[in-house]
């Protein structure tokens, strides 16, 4: 019956020629899905290992179905992160506002391995951590711009989203990590076997809070993955100018370590996977670090080009970028085809567009909720305002 459709359209050579291509690239895409592999293994970059006999594996299985999904996630970050420069660049978005694009590996691997009721806090840089965590790209974009539809129901911004398991966002260099240690007592306290996942960056590693907070980790034996985004600059300052040592993973000493190529996705899933296994077993906590690199500068105030190169960026793009990595990865090894790789790009963008239409639209929160929600559960209660005759309601 095909074949009589076919002789029918047929009847120019214009036709023939036309319809000849289309039926190609149908059978050609066709061929394709059903020829893809379910799954692959790939070689990885040794871990560096610091008080331990054996480190994670050095090969990895990925099923096509978690490479298309660690692939749109990192997309959608990269995209949203994007997003957030345009808008910031447009002053719709104020104040700080800390990217993340060139990190997309760290934070995918990590929820990766994890299980949803492990906990996580982190650093100001959180968009990507707060996505992987389930909050939509509308809700973070939203909060971003300040609006009712955020997170944070607009008042937190870039530092400070929230989700359930997941503590932020801080903006005080290096607080989250005693308040990580806090969250790993509670699980170890309540009897749970869950753990906590407390992130910095190579600027707080000298930190002395952070090295307190080892100590009574280590002496408690809290579960607690310890881990550094070591993206070679704090601020505008490279590791070396700032650090005598920079193998941040034997900085807890006698806290086990590894160091982690932090572009590869399946390394930092391997790694963390071999980490939370060490904390859930009861053998204490254990600091990961995390070779990775940020396209933009520190935060949206820094060019980023003053104390680095534009080539050194081009080069780590080029030869590092997680994504592009991950997508040769997939297309080389049958798990899936450029052009469906390319049909995820379009989806991400749309959405990323939707995200942030809405994000520009939705409405501020009134004055009069400025003081709601400081406390969870309480009666309510009056706040003082900016003079004595001013006060307001904060209700739970």
């Amino acid at each position: 019956m095909l074949l009589a459709v076919l002789s029918r359209v047929l009847q120019t050579p214009a036709a023939a020629a036309a319809a000849g291509k289309t039926a190609s690239r149908v059978m050609v895409a066709s061929r394709n899905y059903a020829d893809f592999a379910n799954e692959a293994t790939f070689e990885m970059k040794k871990c560096d290992l610091h008080r331990l006999e054996e480190g994670p594996s050095t090969t990895a299985v990925m099923t096509r179905e978690e490479g298309l999904q660690y692939y749109k996630t990192m997309q959608t970050i990269r995209r949203m992160e994007l997003k957030a420069d345009q808008l910031y660049k447009q002053k719709i978005i104020r104040g700080f506002c800390h990217l993340y694009d060139g990190q997309e590996a760290c934070c995918v691997g990590i929820e990766a391995a994890i299980k949803p009721t492990d906990h996580v806090i982190t650093a100001y840089r959180a968009h990507g951590f707060t996505y992987t965590r389930g909050v939509p790209v509308r809700e973070i974009l939203t909060e971003l711009t300040g609006r009712k539809g955020g997170c944070a129901k607009g008042k937190g911004g870039s530092m400070h989203m929230y989700t359930k398991n997941f503590y932020g966002g801080n903006g005080i260099v290096g607080a989250q990590v005693p308040l990580g240690a806090g969250i790993a007592l509670a699980c170890k306290y309540f009897g749970k076997n869950e753990i906590c996942l407390t992130l910095y960056g190579d600027g707080a590693a000298n930190q002395g809070q952070i090295f307190e907070t080892f100590n009574m980790a280590a002496l408690w034996k809290l579960p607690c993955i310890f881990i550094c985004e070591n993206n070679r600059y704090g601020m505008g300052t490279s590791v070396e100018r700032a650090a005598a040592s920079t193998d941040y993973y034997r900085r807890g000493d006698f806290i086990p370590g590894l160091r982690v190529d932090g572009m590869d996705v399946l390394c930092v899933r391997e790694a963390t996977k071999f980490a939370a296994e060490h904390c859930r077993s009861g053998k204490g906590p254990i600091v990961m670090e995390l070779q990775t690199y940020r396209y933009h500068g520190h935060s949206m105030s820094d060019p980023g080009i003053s104390y680095r190169t534009r080539e050194e960026i081009q080069e780590v793009r080029s030869k590092s970028d997680p994504i592009t990595l991950l997508k040769d990865r997939m297309v080389n090894n049958n798990l899936a085809s450029i052009e469906e790789l390319k049909d995820i790009d379009v989806a991400v963008r749309k959405e990323i567009e939707e995200a942030a239409q809405f994000a520009t639209t939705d409405p501020e929160p009134p004055l009069e909720e400025l003081c709601q929600h400081i406390y969870f559960n309480e009666p309510p209660f009056e706040v003082r305002g900016p003079n004595q005759w001013i006060s307001y309601k904060s209700t739970s």
